[in-house]
């Protein structure tokens, strides 16, 4: 870490060089000027007993530890610099003559520091990381791991790569054993690398050959990393856990083969088997492959209803609405307004116009036929305290009619059905709309006049009886 603590604007009183300390020279006037902002907890000069110094040691080690967490909270990281490095040395003097191992902490918060210090550069990183694999057996594996997220992170793939396969070498007697989901992710990393290596090559004979495989030796490449890659994907995803990435890459390579069986059965068991934890993207994975499928409409909707259960603000409600409408049964239609109902109570889609589309569309059937206006009135029973204000007010009115007149007009519809035509976010969409000579607005207008009888019969009280 030959920069690790340098000033960031002045220069530093230390330079850490291949583990010694190297002191520059400065003017006595420079060094009293720097020398009231380091406060560093040294150990007290004067000669004291053994156990006064263990006293001494635990006080000022707590200390510093507690400017070091103090200064990663404020992101001053050169200061959490110089802490750390007083931390490891008061270790390195511990005069008590008790052997005290380098922790955790040191390897966490020296990546922490040397990953956001402006003056640390990847060749200290890695050299940091290299002594941290010292630490011990029991953290070894985690040690490479974290290594190899930020060679990626920093675009070096090639040496991420001989990580884990060094990392994947690596035997420790028991440790090996006990250590063995940490292993099986190595390899389930270095299986996400051998897939980048793979889809690169596809892309490759696809861009080139007219049949997209005309280079051999490029083709047999892409089957090697093919092999690799599904080996240790496959190992990975039996591991109850969440593997999204693991999944998808898997998945992705079984389909190019064609082996769409296994993709399916992969995709299920991530989904439904109730060893894995709950997760959203085991259902929309299983949703998009189904689709890729052309399945019929009941797996799709099967396979959302799960989602929209756990996520009702999930954006694939949009498409979950849309396959309700166009059900002939009247129990799906009822759960499509629900759907979308459910959606709009988020804040992320105040401003969605096509799930305000979705919602106006399926109000203006109902009020049209007359039928079913015990749905909507079911749904804004609970919302009609809080919706006027959180999507209906006349601010709201004014800037969704600046920003998106396609938005206002399907909200104004929406509004003007469930609040009457006394709606302020209806009235003054309604009348700028016939300001601005729009034939649309002027039709909402009349719909909403026509149809305010049903305003009365949505928000009357919960005991009215509303026909069918």
């Amino acid at each position: 870490m030959d920069s690790f603590l340098e000033e960031e604007d002045e220069e530093a009183p230390t330079v850490v060089v291949a583990g010694k300390r190297r002191r520059r020279r400065r003017s006595p006037a420079a060094q009293a000027a720097l020398q009231p902002s380091l406060h560093l907890p040294f150990l007290p000069p004067q000669p004291v007993s053994s156990n006064e110094h263990k006293l001494n040691f635990k006080e000022s080690k707590e200390a510093c530890l507690s400017f070091i967490q103090d200064a990663l909270l404020q992101k001053q990281w050169k200061r959490a610099a110089e802490f750390l490095t007083c931390y490891v040395e008061s270790l390195e003097k511990d005069y008590s003559r008790e052997h005290i191992g380098p922790s955790e902490m040191i390897w966490r918060v020296g990546t922490e520091i040397l990953w956001h210090h402006s003056q640390s550069s990847m060749k200290e990183f890695n050299c940091f990381m290299e002594q941290m694999k010292t630490l011990g057996v029991k953290r070894y594996l985690k040690v490479c791991l974290e290594h190899v997220f930020h060679l990626l992170c920093d675009g070096q793939i090639d040496e991420a790569y001989q990580n884990l396969s060094l990392a994947e070498s690596w035997r420790f007697g028991e440790q090996t054993a006990i250590q063995d989901k940490e292993m099986k992710l190595v390899q389930a990393y270095r299986g996400l690398l051998d897939y980048y290596n793979w889809s690169k090559q596809k892309n490759i004979l696809l861009e080139n050959g007219e049949d997209g495989f005309s280079d051999l030796a490029v083709e047999q490449e892409m089957h090697g990393y093919f092999r690799k890659a599904a080996v240790n994907l496959k190992e990975i995803i039996k591991i109850p856990g969440v593997w999204d990435i693991f999944v998808k890459c898997y998945v992705d390579l079984l389909e190019f083969y064609g082996d769409h069986n296994e993709a399916r059965q992969v995709l299920n068991e991530y989904a439904y088997n109730s060893k894995f934890p709950a997760n959203p993207n085991a259902h929309v994975y299983l949703y998009q492959f189904l689709k890729r499928q052309r399945e019929p409409k009941k797996s799709l909707i099967s396979a959302l209803k799960i989602l929209h259960d756990i996520v009702p603000s999930h954006e694939l409600m949009i498409d979950f609405n849309t396959m309700l409408q166009k059900s002939k049964k009247r129990k799906k239609r009822r759960l499509g307004l629900e759907v979308i109902f459910a959606a709009l109570d988020y804040a992320g889609w105040k401003e969605n116009a096509k799930a305000w589309s979705c919602l106006a569309r399926q109000v203006k059937r109902i009020v049209i036929s007359e039928k079913h206006l015990d749905w909507i009135k079911q749904e804004w029973s609970s919302r009609k305290d809080w919706w006027p204000a959180f999507h209906f007010s006349r601010y709201l009115a004014k800037r969704n009619w600046q920003e998106n007149k396609s938005l206002s007009y399907e909200k104004a519809l929406v509004a003007g059905i469930l609040l009457g035509k006394g709606c302020k976010y209806f009235k003054y969409v309604s009348r700028q709309g016939c300001k601005a000579q729009l034939k649309r607005f002027r039709m909402l207008k009349k719909f909403v006049n026509r149809h305010n009888p049903v305003y009365l019969r949505i928000s009357g009280p919960p005991d009215c009886s509303v026909q069918p």
